[in-house]
């Protein structure tokens, strides 16, 4: 059974993907945080770099857009491109990937319209068709009926879900796309910065990555969306899934046993079955992922042990993949195997539990040090950017300065005030155990200062303040 959950309350949707019970995939968005993707803009040039045939476009948003207009990298400037746009030039540009960090979103000039089983491409091309559709003939069929019903001027790429559609479900679909690039056309001379077209809604972008006759039903407690998917005509018919609408007290993620699978989706230790588990790190450069023994250490012959848990680990890390929708350069760290046969064999296990994966997932092979190299294609945040905040304690780092290292850094500051200042006195605010570290045991780091310095130094304990957190302040007393 696969269904596809969408729980949508008040400014959050989240959409779960659910095989036989286990959650696959998930992701959720919020208002404030709205994912642009297929967002259509007219977008007023701020900035054009000639060296990079690249510029910054204004679209309304946070951060301006970033554009590469060029077909070649690192033209001169010498170099005249005949596509280079001006500072104050309006263009018609869709977002290829969200913003992160401090860098804007990535912008193209071709314009796509996604739909279920086809994409609809805004110039003139040829008919691409998914990789994941291999049958010679099946691609010819599709090829085709595509091409019976592409209007002028277009392209397009048949998706996955394509496999076996028929020619009037291409012509129904190509049409409904057509209408959306009617309204850009239309659209475009507005005022810049101005949106175009919307086609970012979770619960449109969820129906329209995950619809397939091997979804067996979607389920949303949301009566209005409820009824909107309804008149879309792709439920409840033949070869369609069904749509439910559920009204319970339960919340739909813990009817369906979801919520705390969720949950255990940001953790960074992952058990396997035989004893073994992975550690998951996602930093700024790449992902790693390690693999250890752990309890399946030291049971009968060392080589296989090693070869079982790499095994099992080949398949938690493309299930870890796309639960937590890891992208860009991943870094796997196997337990280190002797036999190159057995390298061969993980690799060919990791290719294989791979292809589930509806996004682009490549593996890219072993390095001499047999750390395996994988590349996913990035589409939006992984989970833990979505479900967490940076700590504002440990700005993101995940450590804390020790006890030891704070202590010492306090003392420092005390006593760089106390020698090079005219305040006499100084008032130490922290939590409790830290000041109990500060001023040593009965005092006797406070004792010493007074005698040296002959000047007051008080501690004034805090319950709000953090571990790692103090404050000094510094009075004048006569």
């Amino acid at each position: 059974m696969k269904r596809v959950l969408l729980d949508i309350e008040e400014g959050i949707t989240r959409v779960a993907l659910v095989e036989d019970g286990k959650l696959v995939e998930l992701y959720y968005e919020t208002k404030e945080e709205e994912s642009l993707v297929g967002n259509v803009y007219v977008g007023r040039v701020d900035n054009v770099i000639p060296n990079l045939q690249a510029c910054f476009v204004e679209i309304g948003s946070d951060k301006k857009g970033y554009l590469y207009y060029g077909s070649k990298r690192a033209v001169s400037d010498q170099e005249k491109n005949p596509s280079r746009p001006k500072v104050g030039d309006t263009l018609i540009v869709q977002v290829e990937k969200d913003a992160a960090g401090s860098k804007g979103a990535v912008l193209t000039q071709t314009i796509s319209y996604p739909g279920k089983f086809v994409v609809l491409v805004q110039e003139e091309g040829d008919i691409g068709i998914s990789r994941k559709i291999t049958d010679n003939g099946e691609r010819n069929r599709i090829r085709e009926g595509v091409r019976a019903v592409l209007p002028k001027g277009f392209g397009a790429v048949v998706r996955t879900n394509g496999e076996g559609k028929t020619e009037e479900d291409f012509q129904k679909e190509l049409q409904s796309l057509l209408e959306k690039a009617k309204v850009v056309e239309n659209a475009q001379f507005r005022m810049a910065p101005s949106l175009l077209l919307q086609q970012s809604l979770p619960v449109e972008k969820a129906v329209r990555d995950f619809y397939s006759e091997k979804i067996d039903e979607f389920v949303v407690n949301d009566q209005q969306t409820y009824e909107y998917l309804l008149k879309t005509g792709d439920f409840n018919g033949e070869k369609q899934p069904r749509l439910l609408l559920y009204q319970e007290k339960l919340p739909l993620f813990e009817e369906y046993f979801v919520e705390s699978q969720s949950q255990k989706a940001l953790d960074e230790k992952v058990w396997l079955k035989n004893g073994g588990f992975l550690v998951i790190q996602e930093t700024e450069a790449c992902v790693v992922i390690d693999v250890n023994s752990g309890k399946s250490a030291g049971k009968g012959d060392l080589e296989k042990t090693i070869q079982k848990t790499n095994m099992e680990a080949a398949q938690e890390v493309a299930k870890q993949l796309r639960l937590r929708n890891l992208s860009g350069i991943i870094i796997v760290d196997f337990i280190d195997m002797t036999s190159q046969e057995n390298r061969n064999i993980v690799t060919k296990a990791l290719e294989t539990a791979a292809k589930n994966d509806r996004i682009k997932t490549v593996v890219v092979g072993m390095t001499e040090l047999g750390l395996m190299q994988i590349t996913r294609k990035k589409t939006r945040p992984s989970l833990s950017k979505q479900m967490t905040t940076k700590c504002r304690q440990c700005d993101g780092t995940g450590r804390m300065p020790s006890i030891d290292w704070t202590v010492t850094k306090m003392r420092r500051e005390v006593e760089s005030i106390l020698a090079n200042t005219i305040y006499n006195q100084v008032t130490v605010r922290a939590d409790g155990r830290l000041l109990q570290a500060f001023c040593g045991q009965e005092n006797v780091y406070l004792d010493k200062l007074s005698k040296r310095f002959q000047k007051n130094v008080r501690c004034e304990s805090s319950k709000d303040m953090g571990f790692s957190l103090y404050e000094i302040i510094k009075e004048k007393q006569r």
